[in-house]
């Protein structure tokens, strides 16, 4: 899963939703919105808001009508599950639940869990993928220095565990801090080989580089819509069935039952479906589904080699640009030579991170992050503190030399203009040379302009 740094305009970005959206400056003015926020929410691609605009006088309720627009919607549903196992190279009897996003997913699957399964999770997770494993036994993994240190600790672990019990791996795909690729072929492999099956998370890696299940050996995938340039609202669970089908439904209810009937005693007795449907109970969300679906087939027939190798010149038009700032610090676990989508984490000496990114926006129209991104471990080992270190999100108070457990992280991909990425680089070298031109102050934990 090796990729390349090139050089930019190898190909014309996507068009995407807001691409032309104006917005204030503090200092006066307007100017075109740079989102560089990708790694929380891509831009919807136009060509998804199209498809869902034009499905949307025929939307119905799905399954249960007998109606033309249910059975349209039904139909156009399930050709979405088809559609994101295909995207996804799922394997015979594989099967793809629809969730609410990532976090949904992989909670769905810790609930599915046979009793006793011991997790193995490295701390440099999303909290999405470190958190949800509260039932089951979990060992936490430090965060490893190079891909080969990430396989040598995984395998140590598994060598301990129970041999008869089951196990999960769970892993990233693409750093949300950091970009960097992970090793997941061979954390598959060493998983296997020691009787455990593996979960990807792969939310920022499906909207950057090409996933199949097959081919990485995985048995589950868990992403989200509103990274893969779809809106909010909808993610994708997809891989091995069993678990699924042996478990409780996720939600109890309608969709999830097969049939319902009163005991004699007074209780009920349920049937509950062993396809997907067993953990989508409730009306879905058809329009999101679908857009996941639009996604998919958009990134596809755009060619992903391509999209990889435009924004592979991105990332080193931005690395390059950030190395010639000597005051900034890009984070990183395993290097500068890893290979690593649209994701890049970094701090500057003398900021405060969260006063950096609220410059940008306030003083250049240029949308980025600040923070601990939902990975607090991995942020505060990466910044030199122990992981354990409390600290929070946003834009704490801090004494005059005191250390900031904060940082600034720059994302794009396939819709990211060469203009944006050129701005921000610009904006960073004045920001450092010269300083903010407006005041600002720290209002309900954010780091905000001053408003005289």
């Amino acid at each position: 899963m090796s990729v390349h740094p090139v050089s930019l305009a190898t190909a014309a970005p996507l068009d995407v939703l807001g691409r032309d959206v104006r917005v204030p400056l503090v200092t006066g003015g307007e100017v075109t919105y740079a989102a560089l926020d990708y790694a929380a929410s891509a831009p919807a691609l136009q060509r998804v808001w199209d498809d869902v605009a034009a499905y949307a006088p025929y939307y119905g309720s799905v399954h249960r009508g007998a109606g033309y627009l249910s059975q349209l919607s039904t139909d156009l549903f399930e050709q979405s599950r088809a559609t994101v196992a295909e995207f996804l190279g799922c394997r015979e009897g594989d099967q793809v639940v629809f969730t609410r996003s990532t976090t949904d997913s992989l909670n769905l699957l810790a609930s599915v869990l046979p009793a006793g399964t011991q997790v193995f999770v490295f701390e440099t997770e999303h909290h999405a993928s470190l958190l949800p494993w509260r039932d089951a036994r979990v060992t936490y993994l430090s965060a490893p220095r190079t891909p080969e240190a990430a396989v040598a600790s995984l395998e140590a672990a598994l060598a301990q565990r129970d041999p008869y019990g089951p196990a999960l791996v769970c892993v990233t795909g693409a750093s949300n801090v950091t970009g960097e690729l992970w090793p997941v072929r061979e954390l598959a492999d060493a998983a296997h080989a020691h009787g455990a099956r593996i979960v990807l998370d792969a939310a920022q890696l499906a909207p950057h580089h090409p996933v199949d299940i097959a081919e990485l050996d995985v048995d589950w995938v868990a992403f989200s819509g509103h990274k893969l340039y779809a809106p909010f609202g909808s993610g994708v669970l997809a891989g091995r069935a069993d678990w699924l089908q042996e478990a409780e439904p996720y939600l109890a209810g309608g969709g999830a039952s097969r049939k319902v009937a009163r005991r004699a005693d007074g209780g009920v007795d349920v049937e509950w479906h062993s396809s997907a449907a067993r953990h989508e109970a409730g009306s879905p969300n058809v329009i999101g589904v679908y857009s996941i679906a639009s996604a998919c087939r958009a990134l596809t027939e755009a060619g992903f080699d391509s999209l990889v190798e435009r924004e592979q010149g991105l990332v080193a038009r931005v690395r390059a640009g950030l190395a010639e700032v000597p005051q900034v610090r890009v984070l990183s676990l395993f290097g500068d030579d890893a290979p690593r989508v649209g994701v890049i984490s970094f701090v500057v000496d003398g900021w405060n991170s969260s006063h950096f990114a609220a410059a940008l926006s306030a003083e250049y129209g240029i949308g980025v992050r600040d923070g601990l991104f939902c990975a607090h471990p991995l942020v505060r080992t990466l910044l030199g503190s122990e992981p354990s270190e409390p600290g929070e999100c946003g834009s704490p108070e801090t004494e005059p030399g005191e250390k900031s457990l904060n940082a600034i992280r720059v994302s794009f991909g396939a819709g990211t203009p060469d203009e944006h990425v050129e701005r921000f680089l610009g904006a960073v070298t004045e920001l450092v040379r010269d300083g903010a031109r407006w005041n600002y102050r720290t209002e309900d934990g954010r780091c905000v302009p001053a408003r005289d």
